[in-house]
């Protein structure tokens, strides 16, 4: 056996370690000090830390494992966890060191975990996979319709399901297809579940609108939509709804409209998706003012609405049962894990009435996590609840690591995990009636700490009023919005909601207030470069290590396992803000389809044109941190010549055309000399040995995709979609 060591141990040891081997000699009169967080977790929390790598690994390959790559793959697994296993008993046998056998374990489980996460995406893929179509398609589209939302463009749209369309094989045929209705379209829509039948057209999901932006294409791969489009026409009904389950679909829809109609206006609309998860109604104004003010993540079910329903009913029904315990009736329970058995169900009615989203799926299994340790006596909000709730998601739907939602909702719930012990200290000492405003601005503050740097990575926005608009619209929700709908939902079958629906709208009617009114500000909104590619997982890593390395008391000069961890925690996020600090924008780039160019000037990128591929110009613009418009970037100095001919210089005596309309291939083959990048929206016809230029016309755009071009010492650097981006399927 491994010696004891007989002299006190001041630092906490590696949490994992056998027991024998982590004692520490402490005097009995000595006050022990409460651990870090991250101390009293152990190592669970590691988990969704390696299942997280080995996602994100499976993600940046070039290109998708094929069976020999994963059988390898599977093998070093498996060999990493055998040697996990046999680390110790080799050490109890004196064949090896304790310290290498506690390597052999840690490593070689932390390595199996790696090799299980990207297993995990490998399997999730396949599973989801299915045709994506190839071509552009106009004709008739049939489908079974289960979803209706809303566009970026204020369109409605119509997702639909088991999809068949005319001339098409069942093996080319998506499974599923979204289409947008043009004004014109939008009559009477049909409900959900009903089999119809429309006319537009479709074609594949789009590509990036320039190397490293989103990639679109893999959000349709793991929604299982092939095709995405439009249409003029309206839908036709073909046949009604089959299944019970279309029944609660149409039930939910029936009483967003309920909702939409005792409330009224955008205030309706902001409640009804509030309980239902139905945003069809809410207009893209109000999207834009939320988002400026950053309150956009209220109006989707997440994290806080399930959190701030299931805590609402567990409070309520623990006092209940309370009141009911105190007449002398006895129970089989104690109040509180009845109080969590109703808030679970509560929140499980909540994750039906809501649609069931990826999102409310995310949101329901965190707080269920939360809910079941109460049941099993444990700590409700604590490092490991957390980890599990991260690593059931990861298991069942591991491409949601790359979601916002889920980093944004992780990062707000740890950091208030780690605030809660310096919290309790000061609390005490505060008097009673400051502490809930102290707590609430000390919460509001943490979370919006934690996730302004993802938000603001995500979305290229910073909102400097959204800590002010949250401490303003946050306590209405938990107070008046939540209750109110709880209340309504309860007293509906009796025909009593109006009173809790009137008090829902004047809170929604006041987040609605608040979001105009800070949105409106002078300064409200910063925008912000899109950061490489490497910046937002150095960030995210980067400080799970710091968090879960931390120990304090420790000395980090003194080299151990954690202090190395947290100073490479530390390092990666100091690459991370270096990294997103020097972002080097392309100097131009080009449309997927040749529509538009847009080339980077002293004043910002200067447009081709003021008009066309409008989607991925805004997309240009927003990752620069340009808040101009295409009309204002348009006017900006740099192009000049005719509208469908324009051209522009560019370093060491190169020169970029761009040819659009009618005849554009023919020009542009005309126009095809050394020195010369020449885009055109059509076929030039020339072949590879008849190049004299750099062409980029709409053949050589269907291989490469949007391009990105640089300038050094050898001349254009070429950046492409398809070498940056590895596409589905």
């Amino acid at each position: 056996m491994r010696p004891v060591p007989s002299a006190p141990v001041a630092s906490v040891p590696l949490p994992g370690f056998a027991p024998s081997r982590a004692k520490a000699v402490r005097h009995p009169t000595a006050r022990q000090s409460r651990p870090a967080a991250a101390s009293r977790a152990g190592l669970f929390p590691w988990v969704p830390v390696c299942l997280a790598a080995g996602i994100s690994t499976w993600f940046a390959l070039p290109e998708a494992p094929d069976w020999r790559q994963w059988s390898a793959w599977m093998a070093a697994g498996a060999m990493a966890a055998l040697a996990s296993r046999i680390a110790a008993p080799l050490a109890e046998r004196s064949r090896i060191g304790w310290r290498l056998a506690d390597m052999l374990h840690l490593g070689g489980l932390a390595f199996a975990l790696v090799v299980a996460g990207g297993c995990l995406m490998g399997l999730r893929s396949a599973h989801v996979s299915a045709p994506i179509l190839q071509w552009r398609y106009y004709g008739p589209i049939e489908g079974q319709l289960m979803q209706i939302d809303r566009s970026a463009r204020d369109r409605i749209r119509l997702t639909l399901d088991q999809v068949r369309l005319e001339d098409v094989s069942a093996e080319r045929t998506p499974r599923r297809v979204r289409i947008s209705l043009m004004e014109e379209a939008t009559g009477n829509l049909p409900e959900l579940g009903q089999r119809i039948m429309v006319t537009g057209h479709l074609g594949p999901p789009p590509g990036p609108a320039s190397p490293g932006s989103f990639d679109f294409r893999w959000h349709a791969w793991f929604s299982g939509i092939g095709a995405v489009g439009y249409s003029r026409l309206p839908a036709a009904s073909l046949a009604p709804p089959e299944g019970g389950s279309w029944k609660m679909h149409r039930a939910r829809m029936a009483i967003s409209a309920q909702i939409q109609q005792r409330i009224g206006g955008q205030e309706g609309a902001v409640a009804a998706a509030l309980m239902t998860g139905d945003r069809s109604g809410i207009f893209e104004a109000t999207n834009k003012i939320m988002r400026a003010s950053n309150l956009y993540h209220i109006i989707s079910i997440s994290g806080l609405h399930m959190g701030m329903l299931a805590g609402f009913v567990y409070a309520a029904m623990r006092y209940a049962v309370i009141g009911v315990q105190a007449t002398g009736t006895g129970l089989a329970l104690p109040a509180h894990k009845i109080a969590a058995l109703l808030a679970m169900l509560a929140a499980a009615i909540y994750l039906w009435l809501s649609g069931g989203g990826v999102v409310t799926e995310r949101a329901f299994v965190m707080v269920a996590v939360m809910l079941g340790a109460i049941l099993a006596d444990r700590r409700a909000i604590s490092l490991r609840t957390v980890a599990l709730a991260a690593t059931i998601i990861l298991i069942y739907s591991p491409e949601a690591l790359v979601s916002p939602g889920f980093q944004m909702s992780f990062a707000a719930t740890i950091a208030l995990i780690l605030v809660y012990g310096p919290w309790s200290r000061v609390s005490s000492r505060l008097p009673f009636w400051l502490r809930p405003a102290a707590m609430l601005l000390t919460t509001s503050l943490v979370a919006g700490l934690a996730t302004s740097p993802i938000a603001a990575a995500h979305f290229n926005q910073m909102a400097h009023y959204g800590l002010l608009a949250n401490l303003l619209v946050v306590p209405v929700m938990g107070i008046l919005v939540m209750p109110a709908g709880v209340i309504a939902a309860l007293l509906a079958p009796l025909g009593l909601a109006g009173p809790a629906l009137w008090v829902m709208g004047q809170g929604t009617a006041w987040m609605l207030y608040v979001a105009g009114f800070i949105a409106e500000l002078s300064g409200a909104v910063t925008p912000i470069i899109i950061p490489p590619g490497p910046a937002v997982p150095l960030m995210g890593f980067g400080a799970v290590l710091a968090v879960l390395c931390w120990r304090s008391g420790d000395d980090l000069r003194r080299p151990s396992l954690l202090s190395t961890g947290f100073l490479a925690g530390a390092g990666m996020l100091v690459a991370a803000a270096m990294i997103w600090l020097n972002p080097g924008r392309p100097l131009l780039l080009i449309a997927p389809q040749g529509e538009a160019a847009g080339l980077m000037t002293p004043q910002g990128r200067a447009l081709s044109k003021p008009a066309g591929g409008s989607f991925t110009v805004r997309t240009w613009l927003r990752e620069d941190g340009d808040p101009a418009t295409q009309q204002l970037s348009a006017e900006r100095p740099g192009w000049s010549g005719d509208k469908r001919q324009r051209h522009a210089q560019l370093p060491d005596g190169w020169q970029v055309w761009h040819f659009t309309g009618k005849g554009a291939g023919a020009k542009a083959a005309m126009a095809c000399k050394p020195k010369r990048i020449i885009i055109a929206t059509e076929r030039t016809g020339l072949t590879n040995t008849a190049q004299n230029c750099l062409l980029f016309d709409l053949y050589a755009l269907r291989y490469t995709g949007a391009v990105a071009i640089d300038f050094d010492q050898s001349g254009p650097r070429i950046r492409t979609v398809a070498e940056a981006h590895r596409s589905p399927g």
